[in-house]
């Protein structure tokens, strides 16, 4: 292996890590919060995970096995059962980003009807087209054995195993897979989040214009006090500028240059080195690795679930401390008492009690 393989190996392995813990964390904030799974984004967020969850643990290795080496990670209907895999999980997790955006739109352009366009068998209803969309696809490749290993990827994804003769076909479905996923999904995000985006500017300069009247007739606040609120103003209209750009900014990062690579690898006269060819799947990768930030563990509810996982944790560990060195403690009053040495004046009724 050269230094650029070790480099992505290490890169891989990194990911996996990241993806296996923050999953498995949004997991158990899901199962621990019953407010969290009372919402009706959780739904989406939870198909999101298990997406996640099932690339990381069954895909992601099979990769690293291949970049170490440098061939088929296993027998070829196991390689076509991972590409199945592959295809359904990848076009299951854009979906579902997909839906979390729609989700945000309704809930920020239309917040008195939320509840009633958003329902839980709504967003069933949503998953439920997410599911068939994916599975379709997948069957499709799977049936015609355009799912196998890629030796530019390194892992088992679509390919043209077949003779010279289905490509034209394999092109075409290539070319309406990646548009009617990430191109499809690429739209919805962009439309939602940037009505969401002039809904919320709209809100800023709202609030903007009663902080500057409300500044006005105070004539005698602070210099501080007036710094701080024309601050708060600029960090208000930054956050849901940052939030946005985050959502759209990192699907694009992750998955438009492994898309990018598929297209143009169907053009024969355009070569694609293979360090390009791992590495752009490296960054559809690190996207299930990403999301558990993006959509849970850095918002607020969240992180109050995990610090009250881990206060209770911690709480729980300290009274089990305490209950040992009070038993220990016990058991050397007993053996002092036994011997003769406890000390003089100290009271019987100090000495814990024993069970019966």
């Amino acid at each position: 292996m050269d230094t650029a393989e070790v480099i992505v190996s290490l890169l891989v392995v990194v990911i996996i890590i990241v993806s296996l813990l923050s999953n498995v964390l949004v997991l158990i904030c899901f199962l621990y919060s019953p407010e969290i799974r009372k919402q009706v984004p959780a739904l989406f967020t939870l198909n999101l995970t298990f997406c996640n969850l099932l690339l990381t643990v069954s895909n992601m290795p099979l990769t690293l096995v291949g970049l170490v080496n440098k061939g088929h990670p296993g027998g070829q209907g196991f390689c076509q059962i991972v590409g199945f895999l592959d295809t359904f999980l990848t076009t299951n997790s854009m979906l579902s980003m997909a839906a979390l955006s729609i989700d945000r739109w309704i809930a920020v352009v239309f917040p008195l009807s939320y509840h009633s366009k958003m329902r839980h068998r709504d967003a069933a209803l949503v998953l439920g087209y997410t599911w068939v969309h994916s599975v379709c696809f997948s069957t499709v490749a799977a049936c015609l054995s355009w799912v196998g290993y890629h030796q530019l990827y390194a892992s088992c994804t679509l390919c043209n195993a077949r003779a010279s003769g289905s490509r034209t076909q394999f092109v075409v479905f290539t070319v309406v897979f990646h548009a009617l996923t990430f191109l499809l999904s690429l739209i919805v995000l962009c439309v939602t989040y940037l009505k969401v985006l002039k809904v919320a500017r709209f809100h800023c300069k709202r609030i903007d214009v009663i902080t500057m009247q409300t500044l006005v007739l105070l004539v005698d606040i602070h210099p501080s006090v007036r710094q701080r609120c024309l601050e708060e103003q600029k960090r208000r209209r930054q956050r849901a500028t940052k939030k946005i750009s985050t959502f759209i900014g990192s699907f694009v990062l992750c998955f438009a240059p492994y898309v990018i690579t598929r297209i143009v690898e169907l053009f024969p006269v355009v070569p694609i080195n293979s360090h390009w060819g791992v590495a752009s799947k490296c960054l559809a990768y690190s996207k299930a690795a990403c999301d558990p930030f993006v959509y849970c563990l850095l918002r607020h509810q969240y992180r109050k679930t995990c610090s009250d996982i881990i206060n209770r944790i911690l709480k729980r560990s300290s009274l089990n401390a305490s209950g040992r060195r009070r038993r220990e403690n016990g058991r050397n009053h007993i053996v002092q008492t036994a011997e003769g040495t406890l000390p003089r004046g100290t009271a019987t009724e100090e000495l814990p009690a024993r069970s019966t």
